[in-house]
């Protein structure tokens, strides 16, 4: 199966891929950076760092944090971050499928697998 991975760059600092919407996905289902870091084999740390380079990117942030309290706290996407995540993942499908077609021919013809000999 042939999958293309998509990197929005708006600018030489300022950019989205894969991973920071993947972040944004599993903070989404999970309400906590913490669980959402566990998930992807991420450190919380990075998570942070990649949670405020996505809130100080634009001009309102995309998750939001609530601290602990009688309901525990926890984050979630904003508006703005749902869509961005919506954006991403509509083109990425979109890019998905032109991949699946163009380069279905292309496949057909690709040689096996090399297999790594073993000392």
């Amino acid at each position: 199966m042939k999958r293309v991975t998509m990197r929005i760059e708006f600018d030489d600092s300022r950019w989205i891929g894969w991973g920071k919407v993947a972040l944004l996905d599993a903070i989404a289902r999970d309400g906590s950076i913490t669980t959402a870091a566990k998930s992807l084999g991420m450190s919380y740390r990075r998570a942070w760092q990649l949670v405020h380079a996505l809130n100080t990117m634009f001009q309102e942030p995309l998750v939001q944090s609530d601290r602990g309290g009688t309901d525990g706290g926890g984050t979630t996407l904003t508006p703005l971050g749902q869509e961005v995540v919506t954006r991403y993942r509509r083109v990425e499908g979109r890019l998905n499928m032109l991949t699946q077609q163009a380069f279905h021919e292309l496949e057909q013809r690709l040689a096996p697998p090399r297999t790594r000999r073993t000392k």
